[in-house]
């Protein structure tokens, strides 16, 4: 077993509710409730902040195919950012590119998937991916 790596990024006590609540627009305040109920339900796990705006929902060692390196994390979560909504489903969220096609409009990067509003996504398409990143088994 590799050495688990220190990441700056880590969970912490910050209350999750006085950081949505602090968020300047009402629109994203209202997404970033539906995805807390949707991801709550999802992994039966409470929000918990991971550094200072990273919401994450349970918690897993990941191992990285390419270095090795091990870090813990959450298993699924999401941050709002200043341009988009930015949801962390998987480690490799191309693999999901026939659902993708699905969701609405969106943007992916690396381990991301990037949305403006959740009113431009088909919601149960988004939820379904969320449940099936919730019970994705991560080595």
């Amino acid at each position: 077993m590799g050495k688990v790596a220190e990441i700056k990024t880590k969970e912490n006590d910050a209350s999750v509710e006085a950081f949505i609540a602090g968020l300047p627009e009402e629109q994203k305040r209202q997404d970033c409730y539906t995805l807390l109920k949707l991801m709550e339900k999802a992994t039966k796990e409470k929000p918990r902040m991971w550094g200072a705006s990273l919401i994450g929902f349970g918690n897993l060692r990941y191992k990285s195919p390419t270095s090795g390196r091990e870090v813990d994390w959450f298993r699924i979560g999401f941050s709002p950012r200043k341009a988009n909504l930015s949801l962390y489903l998987t480690m490799d969220i191309k693999a999901h590119a026939e659902v993708l096609q699905k969701l609405g409009k969106h943007k992916t990067g690396a381990g991301c998937l990037y949305i403006t509003k959740l009113a431009d996504v088909d919601m149960k398409v988004l939820e379904g991916m969320i449940k099936a990143a919730a019970q994705k088994k991560i080595s």
